[in-house]
């Protein structure tokens, strides 16, 4: 029931959507748009994940990520094989705060995963936000209708 809640408050703050092209900062920091903060929440906080499929980086906020821990803790605190899949995942993604501008600034080594230098592209995927490369995710100059189809009856939209 907790994990519902968490869902739903997820819901009731809105959805990632849209699509940012920003630059990383001298400092190599990306700023987080204004409007995905909000629905990020208060706490500041987002967590990164390298995609097990594709070259781009996951942002989590807070409430996303605490439903899939509740997942994670129902495993056997010694399961070999989860706590193995805990540490591949522990060591390969962080947890970053954002400053008052909305700043964070990723590890070098997942930049370079992502192949992320210069010029990112930031695109909402409903409950997270993807980091990616303009030269892995250039943007149409259309709607692809037969991909969006395809893409709501993947998730029975």
């Amino acid at each position: 029931m907790e994990t519902e809640s968490k869902t739903s408050l997820v819901s009731a703050r809105g959805l990632f959507v849209g699509r940012f092209d920003h630059a990383l900062d001298p400092k190599r920091r990306i700023t987080i748009p204004a409007t995905w903060r909000e629905i990020m929440g208060h706490a500041g906080t987002v967590y990164v994940i390298p995609d097990p499929y594709v070259k781009c980086l996951n942002l989590l906020p807070v409430a996303e990520m605490d439903v899939r821990l509740e997942k994670l803790r129902q495993k056997s605190l010694f399961d070999p094989g989860a706590g193995e899949a805990l540490r591949v995942i522990g060591e390969n993604s962080e947890q970053l705060q954002w400053d008052v501008q909305g700043r964070i600034r990723i590890r070098d080594r997942l930049l370079a995963f992502a192949d992320l230098e210069g010029q990112v592209v930031m695109i909402g995927a409903v409950n997270r936000v993807q980091l990616w490369s303009p030269n892995l995710r250039p943007e149409d100059a259309t709607v692809d209708q037969g991909r969006l189809a395809m893409a709501v009856q993947q998730v029975s939209f």
